[in-house]
């Protein structure tokens, strides 16, 4: 009998990604599909639509979808025995949000195996662009949020945040208030991690606590729903999102569908999904006191807490190991591609050049100091290219050396200065 295996998957802003182990967490398959350039025919630029107003960013859940049957088409022509994987869990982008049309739990269970999902599941969604969390359109819904529950510090208190332009709960009542017909066609809401787990389930898999924490919604110490964070968005928001579950939950096994087009055992367990940030938490092992830095299309940094201060700035998850204590989190939007830009404009788009640069300028770059967001930061709310001399006087550009310098040096002071203030 073949040994037994288990897979990762990742669906993230410009890649799906899966990961399969041993039981001795050695890796025995890796593969991704990348959306730009695997799947051109949705036209995507990092994995995104950016909109004419430059706020709006959505992807569309069929590429999520199409992206998954390839990758699994990849994997059976490489001879992977799927019999032999004994579970499998994942993660997903976090606070991106799919909206599954009436109807659609029926037509999830009933997928005839000899089709691709992606052609079975093309009428199912009520919003077919999904936005996700570089988002930052619905400033409006942020204000009505906290006001109604008595201001950014009592909802930070009460769900782990204040008001955040990306925040699921935001994005639902922009929906709501925009296309209420949109919404009342709505049965079911998803994070990206809920929805990749109900692929695999053949159901609409609950919303785990930290991933769920991540949507001004979950009360965090409680970890249900607030009744006023809900009627704040959306009328009949709870029946919409479902009941929140442990990270760590066994939701079941695996859809028929899979049994009989790739081979999983039909035993094969489905563990809750959760986001992208828990899940490097998670992943990484980190232990009380530990701090990660993670440097993607967003950068994160994060760290495990047992008596969480909500504040202003930065967010506090529930934690997906221990649900009894928590996790401090802070996220910067500017990431990877703000540095990939200064590379491809400084460095002929050579990460190499880039180094080499990198080197040649002393730490502290001589007083020069820059700060970039290319697209409206989330800390501090701020946008454009800002670049200061050593007399502190602003000036319109560096030479490319310094340019190189100060976008790393600024990116990582901001971690340290913002992380301080979490304590």
């Amino acid at each position: 009998m073949a040994a037994p295996c288990y897979l990762g998957w990742d669906f993230s802003t410009q890649q799906l990604k899966v990961i399969a182990i041993d039981e001795q967490l050695r890796v025995i398959y890796e593969d991704n599909v990348h959306f730009d350039k695997d799947l051109p025919e949705f036209k995507t630029q990092g994995g995104v639509y950016i909109h004419s107003d430059r706020l709006t960013v959505t992807s569309p859940v069929l590429m999520w979808v199409k992206a998954l049957d390839m990758i699994l088409e990849k994997m059976k022509s490489s001879g992977f025995n799927f019999s032999q994987v004994r579970a499998l869990s994942g993660a997903g982008q976090q606070h991106g949000s799919v909206y599954w049309k009436k109807g659609s739990s029926h037509i999830l269970k009933n997928a005839p195996s000899e089709l691709p999902l992606h052609q079975s599941l093309k009428a199912c969604f009520s919003v077919s662009n999904s936005p996700i969390w570089m988002d930052s359109s619905t400033a409006s819904q942020c204000s009505a949020l906290e006001k109604a529950v008595g201001g950014a510090q009592q909802l930070a208190s009460l769900t782990g945040s204040r008001a955040y332009e990306r925040f699921t709960g935001n994005q639902i009542a922009k929906i709501y208030s925009q296309n209420p017909e949109v919404y009342l066609q709505t049965e079911r809401i998803s994070l990206v991690s809920s929805f990749a787990a109900s692929l695999f389930l053949g159901a609409y898999a609950p919303i785990d606590y930290s991933d769920g924490s991540g949507m001004n919604l979950l009360q965090i110490w409680e970890k249900t729903w607030s009744v006023s964070c809900l009627d704040a968005c959306a009328p009949g928001l709870e029946e919409k999102l479902g009941c929140p579950v442990p990270s760590h939950s066994i939701l079941g096994p695996i859809s028929l569908y899979y049994s009989q087009r790739y081979g999983f055992s039909p035993d094969c367990k489905i563990v809750a999904f959760t986001g992208d940030n828990p899940a490097s938490l998670a992943g990484m092992r980190l232990q009380e006191g530990d701090i990660a830095i993670s440097l993607g299309t967003s950068d994160t940094l994060f760290l495990w807490i047992q008596e969480p201060s909500p504040a202003l700035e930065g967010h506090i998850l529930c934690n997906p190991v221990d649900s009894q204590t928590f996790m401090a989190l802070l996220c910067f939007k500017n990431g990877s591609l703000m540095r990939e830009k200064i590379r491809d404009d400084c460095a002929s788009g050579s990460w190499d050049e880039f180094s080499k640069a990198l080197s040649s300028t002393a730490a502290g770059n001589n007083g020069n100091l820059g700060f970039y967001f290319d697209v409206m930061e989330i800390t501090p709310e701020a946008v454009g290219i800002h670049r200061f001399n050593r007399n502190n006087e602003k000036v319109s550009d560096f030479p490319k050396e310094v340019e190189i310098r100060a976008v790393i040096e600024g990116q990582f002071m901001a971690k340290r200065i913002h992380a301080e203030k979490l304590g």
